[in-house]
């Protein structure tokens, strides 16, 4: 699997217990929402391997998950700092102004007057709104993705316009 195919979407913490259960870091809206989904992919020295969730449950710090074939604590313990992605095909089309945000990462950012201000390196999350993290060649701006700034988001384009100017 290319890691394109992929969206990445949390990481293995450590072993839980002794009968192969590990420990999840979901990156995502709503942890248990992994559940959803009955193949993982989990990236160990860069390559992707599937694997098969039977069993879960969410904690207060994580999530706990069971796969098939992991049945020891040794196995569980081997699999900790493996990234954890869902098949990009598997994944519910957006609605219409909704974005995933790993297809918003990489995209250049420009202002109404055309003038590009960097690319999204990142966002954020702040309780209020999402904020989009644009790094320039010397600057950081941070603007938030909320329709008074963002005028437009062209996938295709991998372009977002913004009413933002320089010295914001």
């Amino acid at each position: 699997m290319r890691d394109a195919d992929l969206v990445v979407m949390g990481f293995v913490r450590g072993a839980f217990g002794v009968r192969g259960w590990v420990k999840v870091q979901a990156d995502t809206q709503y942890a248990d929402s992994l559940f959803d989904y009955p193949q993982w992919w989990l990236k160990k020295d860069g390559e992707w391997k599937p694997y098969t969730f039977t069993d879960g449950s969410a904690q207060p710090k994580g999530l706990v998950v069971k796969f098939d074939g992991v049945d020891d604590r040794e196995i569980a313990a081997g699999m900790r700092g493996m990234q954890i992605a869902i098949a990009r095909d598997q994944l519910p089309a957006a609605a219409d102004d909704e974005y995933y945000w790993i297809d918003l990462i990489g995209l250049d950012v420009v202002n109404k007057e055309d003038i590009v201000l960097g690319k999204v390196a990142e966002l954020m999350e702040t309780g209020a709104n999402d904020v989009l993290v644009v790094r320039g060649d010397t600057d950081e701006r941070l603007i938030p993705f909320v329709s008074d700034y963002i005028v437009d988001v062209d996938l295709a384009a991998k372009r977002i316009t913004v009413d933002w100017g320089l010295d914001y």
